[in-house]
């Protein structure tokens, strides 16, 4: 029987003492869509769209360590090349071996990381937000722009700063706020959730570690769009065209490496699947049904 209402549940990874937190519907043995969340938030930013997507495929959203629920060892180290192979730890402790992968903010580079290691897995890709190139860093990358090229990781006041302006509840009810169509409103409980998980003791300290690892996703930027360019994977970018962080153009540079690419720019922000939610799982859906998935 298909299940459709996200079950909750948890897979352990001995070998790296992991206990991955997920959600899951749909039929085991339908195709298979990961749900990979971004900044600052988890699986719980897929709660509505799990249910849409799950009556024909089988759906799973993990948390990544340091956000939401997945447990980890105080040994664990955060940088993006961690959170994908985690992932792939995860994948296949679950016996998965191809999928099609929707991507958001921080899930964008962890998936493609995985796509430069295992390009036969992923059988298309859904970009919410999601970015891999210049053009799509906005304003916002200023200040870490900055830190990035400091060369210091450890620089306590400039990451006092970052920690003032961008891990406090302001700064995280923006993300879900800017550029949000006038008159829809986002679940409070979203951002709240969000910013309660970030106040946990030193989950801040793991977020500006991330900050500070953002970089090596930039200089990926050329590799990623090398495989998009070998691969010709099918590829639906649905990108909330007001989001200040992943900006419009980076929807429409994924045209430049895969000119098969559909883009469609939502009144929309960051967080463009709290509002859209009915409208992105109808793209979804009819981009993964006409390309057999």
């Amino acid at each position: 029987m298909t299940v459709l209402t996200p079950r909750v549940k948890r897979c352990e990874l001995p070998a790296s003492n992991i206990k991955v937190f997920y959600r899951e519907a749909g039929a085991p043995d339908a195709p298979v869509i990961l749900l990979l969340h971004g900044f600052p938030s988890s699986s719980h930013q897929y709660r509505n769209l799990i249910p849409l997507l799950a009556e024909k495929h089988r759906v799973i959203a993990p948390d990544l360590p340091g956000f939401g629920f997945t447990e980890f060892p105080p040994s664990y180290k955060h940088t993006f090349a961690n959170l994908a192979t985690t992932t792939l730890q995860f994948l296949d402790a679950l016996s998965i071996s191809k999928f099609a992968v929707y991507v958001f903010d921080y899930g964008a580079p962890t998936a493609f990381r995985i796509a430069l290691q295992r390009p036969e897995a992923i059988q298309a890709i859904i970009t919410q937000n999601g970015n891999a190139y210049d053009e799509g860093l906005g304003a916002f990358w200023d200040p870490l722009r900055s830190y990035w090229a400091s060369g210091d990781k450890d620089a306590s006041n400039t990451r006092a700063q970052l920690s003032e302006a961008l891990l406090v509840f302001n700064a995280t009810k923006w993300q879900y706020e800017e550029g949000t169509a006038r008159g829809k409103l986002i679940a409070p409980e979203s951002y709240y959730l969000d910013q309660a998980l970030l106040d946990r003791p030193g989950n801040k300290e793991i977020q500006l570690d991330l900050f500070y690892n953002y970089a090596t996703n930039v200089k990926l930027y050329p590799e990623f769009q090398e495989y998009f360019r070998k691969s010709q994977v099918p590829l639906l970018a649905a990108w909330g065209k007001g989001d200040q962080i992943f900006i419009a153009p980076g929807a429409e540079s994924f045209k430049r490496d895969l000119p098969k690419a559909e883009v469609h720019l939502l009144d929309a922000g960051h967080f463009a699947a709290e509002t859209e939610t009915e409208e992105i799982a109808h793209l979804i859906l009819d981009f993964l049904k006409r390309n057999g998935i």
